[in-house]
């Protein structure tokens, strides 16, 4: 018997742990234990499982002096520090596809229950008043379903939605229109969803750029009457807007599953308001899916425990420590170069992506930092996009990828070339490691420059005229927004300049329409790395 230990903090289906135990793994549960308790229980532990009620942060890691990894029973990773796990060498794995199905049939329940007001005619009911008048609904059949985020739980939704003779509209940046077509889905913007969908579900991780991705400016745009169903995460809806919203009758229904804080406090405006049906995070919940994600946990951290293999890794690097030290900066800058592309793209489906390789890394197997700009490209796609998964969600999103090496004695301006296309469009952008370990971007698109992809950027691209660098900085002046660093490359005199301007914070919609209406201007784009 070997002597590997599993301690299991939260309410796992004891069951579904038996690959651990028939590995001749030792197996220990408790649950609902205090920082102390569940540090004294795990400082000896080589695993630990847990579902979403206990937090895994850099204090308790310090405390566990032969953690090797950590399972989630389930898909978000919020309750992990995982960059503390990984620095420690700890890996972290997840079963991101066992919840597809059950939060995929919530979501039509919720859809359902909705259109019918079947919780508020029950209520009703049980108080003993038969009431049908209150309770009029609307048919399925013939409405349109905007679906917000075409991952594996929105394609799901779509499919079982269809069968109600239900239209599809979807927004999805990563998904192409023939891969939507074959679905029977039509892929339009996230304006088309919010204009003309008689019900929107959203179905896209919390990031900086979504959260709060359906509020004020989202409801305004929406159809009268429209009905709005969240069973993804809390914080996508502003939910102060939703209730204005319900208020003026933007939205005649909501269905929430997820909150911004949970639970949800008893004194909150959104419990007991008769146009909002509310539960308490169910998406997730039903036998088959709970005993699905334990039993995966457990097969995945035998197999990495036993023989090394990995799956649904979320942060383990495929290399050794001292090669991972060797490509840490190229890494760093492919994942910067991968957001930077992300966002200059602007939300175009992106349909290939080829990546070139020279100097140093020409000569050696770069794969790990084609995952690392994938993982960069793709991190607003996905919940659980990672340099071990990137290819895979790329796979997923029919874009493909493809990579070649420069072997030549020519100098070059860069590493690391990348090229992003669309259906009718594509984007280069280039980055060097130069001797300091520092990565720079050298190139966007025809414009050779050299900038530290850092923080608050604005790429702006004007005709070279004289004035523009200062209309710029007079107007960002008055906006009280300091320019830390400012990068200029042109083509060729009177032709067109690109800049690259770090900035100290963000800029608001305001502001940046003033930058683009300045006359020589013709585009500026917005960065945050």
């Amino acid at each position: 018997m070997n002597n590997i230990k599993i301690f299991v903090a939260d309410d796992v289906n004891e069951d579904k742990l038996s690959p651990l135990i028939e590995a001749g793994f030792t197996v220990e549960k408790e649950t609902k234990l205090g920082f102390e308790e569940l540090a004294e229980k795990i400082k000896d532990a080589d695993g630990v499982i847990v579902r979403s009620a206990t937090e895994i942060r850099a204090d308790l890691m310090d405390r566990a002096e032969r953690l090797r990894v950590i399972g989630r029973a389930g898909v978000g990773v919020d309750n992990i520090d995982v960059k503390a796990a990984t620095i420690r060498g700890i890996v972290v794995m997840n079963t991101p596809d066992g919840n597809t199905i059950t939060t995929a049939e919530h979501t039509i329940a919720l859809l359902v229950s909705m259109a019918r007001n079947i919780p508020q005619a029950h209520a009703r009911l049980q108080s003993g008043v038969w009431d049908k008048k209150s309770f009029v609904g609307v048919e399925l059949n013939g409405k349109t379903l905007g679906v917000v985020g075409l991952g594996k739980i929105g394609k799901h939704v779509a499919k079982i939605a269809r069968g109600f003779g239900i239209k599809i509209l979807a927004f999805d940046p990563f998904v192409s229109f023939e891969q939507a077509k074959e679905l029977g889905i039509e892929i339009g913007t996230l304006d088309d969803v919010l204009k003309r969908a008689d019900f929107v579900t959203i179905h896209t991780p919390v990031t900086d750029e979504t959260r709060g991705i359906v509020g004020r400016e989202a409801f305004a745009k929406m159809k009268k009457g429209v009905r709005l169903i969240n069973c993804a995460r809390g914080g996508l809806v502003d939910e102060a807007a939703l209730l204005e919203a319900v208020e003026n009758g933007t939205v005649s229904a909501a269905a929430l599953d997820v909150f911004a804080n949970e639970p949800l406090p008893p004194d909150s405006p959104l419990l007991n308001n008769p146009k909002i049906i509310t539960t308490p995070h169910l998406g997730a919940s039903t036998t088959e899916a709970q005993e699905g994600v334990a039993l995966t946990v457990a097969e995945q951290m035998r197999d990495y425990l036993l023989t090394g293999a990995l799956r649904g890794a979320v942060n383990a690097p495929s290399m050794a420590a001292k090669e991972l030290e060797a490509f840490q900066p190229f890494i760093e800058l492919a994942e910067k170069l991968g957001s930077f592309q992300s966002q200059i793209m602007n939300g175009n489906p992106i349909s290939k992506v080829k990546l070139e390789f020279a100097g140093e890394l020409a000569e050696r197997d770069a794969a790990p930092v084609t995952r690392a700009f994938l993982s960069g490209l793709l991190k607003n796609v996905s919940a659980r996009v990672n340099v071990v998964n990137a290819l895979h969600i790329a796979d997923e999103r029919g874009i493909s990828v493809t990579t070649s090496y420069t072997q030549t004695r020519k100098a070059v301006n860069f590493d690391i070339r990348t090229t992003v296309a669309t259906n009718d469009a594509e984007q280069t952008a280039s980055g060097m490691v130069f001797a300091n370990g520092e990565g720079r971007i050298t190139e966007i698109g025809n414009f050779s420059i050299e900038a530290i992809p850092n923080g608050f950027m604005l790429v702006t691209k004007n005709k070279d005229v004289p004035g523009v660098i200062g209309k710029i900085g007079v107007l960002l002046g008055a906006a009280q927004v300091n320019i830390s660093r400012f990068y200029l490359g042109r083509e060729a005199k009177g032709g067109e300049a690109l800049a690259v301007i770090e900035i100290d914070s963000p800029l608001d919609d305001a502001v940046l329409e003033e930058l683009r209406n300045i006359e020589p201007v013709i585009a500026v784009t917005q960065i945050k790395l």
